[in-house]
């Protein structure tokens, strides 16, 4: 069984409602990703946050924010907790939960993970896949996106990572639009959209944004209901919707032709939404699976999903990225309102129509 390989989990203990949200904060060199975090952090929502930093990043967070220091962790004057990351992130994260559950640091309730401007966020995806004992403690939450107002689009006309970052995120968020000309925030806003239409975008002002924005990102429960799977899944606005099924309307013909105008090469980059009208075998599911990432791992650089699996007693929620995909997690029966299959590609470099005669092929579809 390769990595791209999945199985059944079951829902009965509804195991995600007591795993600890890990949300991954990324963004290119300048895009004031501590700012946010030190904007967050005096909300009084965020007060059993723990944040992992990169101990190399760009800003130290406020030294009145500090109230107690070790040589790795630091209480934050709200409550909250800040780790420097100086080794891996595994085993940062193994650490704090030891410590949280021995009492030596605060019982925190959610994580933070800021990356470097010029890291990848697919292997931090990884590392949350792949270890098998994090994944008993810690669930994705999301990845959130920053991008800098004034130079976001010379930055993702230049920079391959920027462009990345932005393609596989769950939330977008718009930095510094207060010094930026108003009319290059709608442009930036409207390229991002195009780029990666499955995330919600948001403007942050000197750093202030909801805290709504970036709780409850992806399925918090086993019990999760149709509004919030759809939600997880793709960016819809109400008004977007098929009156039958709550389909968005938009999602047979994402992905299709070329990018036009400025930042055109972004077509290298694009995502759409597969449909599949009969439930999946597991079987076939894993094959399909399989294979496109035995043969493009590398360009697929997300993936989202909403599967009806043959025999199941509900709906199966599947994610990756690359090569690696997350244990599929079987939601309670009833969760999903829409019978049909939808996955979500994120890709490089990949026709649609590929994927969609790779699961033609070996699709594994029940009867």
């Amino acid at each position: 069984m390769t990595q791209a390989s999945v199985a059944r989990t079951s829902a009965a203990v509804d195991p995600l409602a007591s795993r600890l949200p890990v949300t991954v904060i990324t963004g290119f060199l300048g895009a004031g990703k501590t700012t946010l975090l030190r904007r967050l952090l005096r909300h009084p929502q965020m007060n059993r946050a723990a944040v992992v930093i990169n101990e190399f990043g760009d800003v130290a967070l406020d030294h009145e924010l500090i109230a107690a220091s070790s040589e790795q962790v630091t209480l934050l004057s709200n409550g909250c907790l800040c780790c420097t990351l100086r080794t891996d992130l595994q085993e940062t994260l193994r650490d704090l939960f030891i410590k949280r559950r021995a009492g030596e640091v605060i019982d925190f309730d959610r994580v933070f993970v800021e990356t470097t401007g010029l890291a990848d966020p697919v292997p931090v995806l990884h590392t949350l896949q792949t270890d098998g004992l994090l994944g008993a403690q810690y669930r994705l939450n999301g990845v959130v996106t920053l991008v800098d107002a004034v130079n976001g689009m010379g930055q993702l006309d230049s920079m391959p990572e920027a462009a990345k970052q932005a393609a596989v995120a769950d939330r977008l968020v718009i930095t510094k639009t207060d010094i930026a000309d108003p009319a290059v925030v709608e442009r930036l806003r409207q390229r991002l959209e195009a780029m990666n239409p499955f995330a919600l975008v948001a403007t942050a002002v000197g750093g202030e944004l909801d805290p709504a924005f970036l709780a409850d990102i992806a399925p918090r429960s086993a019990r999760a209901r149709a509004e919030e799977l759809n939600r997880w899944l793709y960016a819809v606005a109400p008004d977007a919707r098929d009156a039958r099924s709550g389909a968005p309307q938009f999602s047979l013909s994402l992905g299709r032709g070329p990018a036009k105008g400025p930042g055109a090469h972004d077509a290298a980059i694009h995502s759409f939404c597969l449909w599949f009208e009969k439930p999946f075998t597991w079987e076939g599911l894993n094959a399909a699976l399989q294979a496109l990432t035995s043969l493009r791992g590398p360009d697929l650089l997300r993936v989202k999903g909403i599967v009806h699996v043959a025999g199941e007693r509900g709906p199966v929620v599947l994610q990756g990225a690359q090569h690696v995909f997350h244990p599929p997690m079987t939601l309670e029966g009833g969760a999903d309102t829409d019978p049909r299959s939808r996955i979500v590609f994120i890709v490089r470099g990949i026709p649609r129509e590929s994927i969609e005669a790779l699961f033609a092929a070996v699709g594994g579809l029940g009867g």
